[in-house]
This record gives C-alpha cells, sequence and structure tokens, in this order.
C-alpha cells in the first residue's frame, strides 16, 4: 500500500495512494494516523487536487554514510568496516514539489539518492530477526549535501543538515522487497546516479540493529541508507528527481535563498 501525506482545504491528513495512471490516482483518506490499526473512510480525492507532503515528520532521521563502495571511493574516501551514521534535524525535511534552498554558506551543493526507511513501531536493540517487524515502508530521499562545507568542517552537521537538505516523498511504499531495486537520479532529466540496493555494504537490517543498539527509534523516524556513485552539483534553477523502483519518483527544484 502506498501512503501518502497531504493538505486540501488547509486540512492534512493521510490517504491510500490508489491507481496505477499518474494523471488518474485518488487518495483514499486514512482515518486517524497509519502506524496504527486504520481504516480507510471510503472519501476519495484526485491526486491532482491536493498537495503532497512530507511522508512522514520524524523525530529525527538517521543516516548512513559510505554505504556503497562506488561512491565511498568517488569522494576518496575508505569504505568502512562498520556502519558510520550521522544525524540530519527534522527541520531539514521538505516533500515533493518543494524547493531545495540553495544555502548562503555554500558554493558547492551534492545531489546524493538514497532509499529511506520509515519505522513504524517505537523500539530499541531490535534484534535481526525482528527488524521488518519494526519498519512501516519505504520511500524516496535525497541526502543533499553543502560538499565544501563537509569538506572543511569536521562536524557535518551544517553540511547535510541545512533547512531543506532532506527531501522525502512521494509517499511512503509498505509491501516492497527492499533488497534489490533500481535507484537512479536525475538533473534536468539527464541521469546522475544509477544504482542498485543490492550494492549496499551493510544491509537495512545491519543498519537498524547498529542503530537501535543506541537509541529508541520511534514512529516516523527516516533511517537513510547511503547513496551510489554519481554524487554530483547542484545549480539554482536546477530540477532533481530521485527515483526508486516500486516506490515511484521525488522531484524538487533547486531556489536561490531568499
Amino acid at each position: 500500500m502506498r501512503i501518502a501525506r497531504f493538505s486540501i482545504d488547509g486540512n492534512v491528513a493521510f490517504g491510500a495512494v490508489e491507481g496505477d495512471q499518474p494523471d488518474q490516482l485518488v487518495l483514499d483518506i486514512i482515518k486517524g494516523i497509519p502506524f496504527a490499526d486504520f481504516e480507510l473512510s471510503g472519501t476519495k480525492v484526485p491526486l491532482s487536487k491536493v498537495r503532497l507532503l512530507p511522508p512522514v515528520l520524524p523525530n529525527k532521521v538517521v543516516a548512513f554514510g559510505r554505504n556503497y563502495a562506488e561512491h565511498a571511493r568517488e569522494l576518496g574516501n575508505e569504505v568502512p568496516d562498520a556502519p558510520f551514521a550521522f544525524f540530519k534535524p527534522s527541520t531539514s525535511v521538505i516533500g515533493p514539489g518543494d524547493a531545495i534552498q540553495y544555502p548562503s554558506f555554500s558554493e558547492e551543493l551534492h545531489h546524493e539518492a538514497e532509499l529511506a526507511v520509515v519505522i513504524g513501531r517505537m523500539c530499541r536493540e531490535v534484534p535481526r530477526e525482528r527488524v521488518k517487524d519494526v519498519i512501516f515502508g519505504y520511500t524516496c530521499a535525497n541526502d543533499v549535501t553543502a560538499r565544501d562545507v563537509q569538506r572543511r568542517e569536521k562536524q557535518w552537521a551544517r553540511a547535510k543538515g541545512f533547512d531543506s537538505s532532506c527531501p522525502l516523498g512521494p509517499w511512503v511504499e509498505t509491501d516492497l522487497d527492499p533488497g534489490d531495486l533500481t535507484i537512479q537520479l536525475t538533473v534536468n532529466g539527464a541521469q546522475r546516479q544509477l544504482g542498485r540496493t543490492s550494492e549496499m555494504i551493510h544491509s537495512i537490517e545491519d543498519l537498524i540493529v547498529n542503530i537501535s543498539e543506541a537509541m529508541t527509534l520511534l514512529p516516523g523516524d527516516v533511517i537513510l541508507t547511503g547513496t551510489p556513485a554519481g554524487v554530483g552539483p547542484l545549480n539554482v534553477g536546477d530540477e532533481v528527481a530521485v527515483s526508486i523502483e516500486g516506490i515511484g519518483t521525488l522531484t524538487n527544484k533547486v531556489v536561490k535563498r531568499g
């Protein structure tokens, strides 16, 4: 099931996305929130009549770096022996169609297409065999990075945590095997990144076991699983699109921060 979060007439709701043709998709509004047992209301609205929002509002975004060997090498980094985590704040999250604001303190903005895992229940110290039980679903993400700042500063908080640096969407797919999916990114229609989730060094199970050893994960928290090779520059005016097999496409435009 595809679960979207959207606004219409000033109201925010979740809905199940129905249909196969992009111009004929409708949302069946969910009663309540999707992280518990829920019912579909039967009230349906065309997707074209709503504004899609970030599919979740995470308490935290835990991102894992250098989880694809070729990406680590293209930036001159060693492939890590263990998962390598950092954080993006909740204020970095934007939704499909929202603007990526080019930060004033950077002159080298990069795209990073990623598969995002959405946590469905509160959990800690998750055993490997129970990881699937705590996952709500999957969505597309773009770990937008101020690369010059990342190189210059020892901490990545500003380079990867600035406002609008974490586009998510267009919705959460709850019924998906993430083991071997095509992940690609285009800028102005030209392909920049192309890889498969099977190329991850550390699996989704590895990542969730690793981070849940240290902290409690909450419903709606997001885990970013790393980016394949091909990262590169974004400029003001660019349209960047992340597409993941079985999920859909997340599109955002880069604007000058006003």
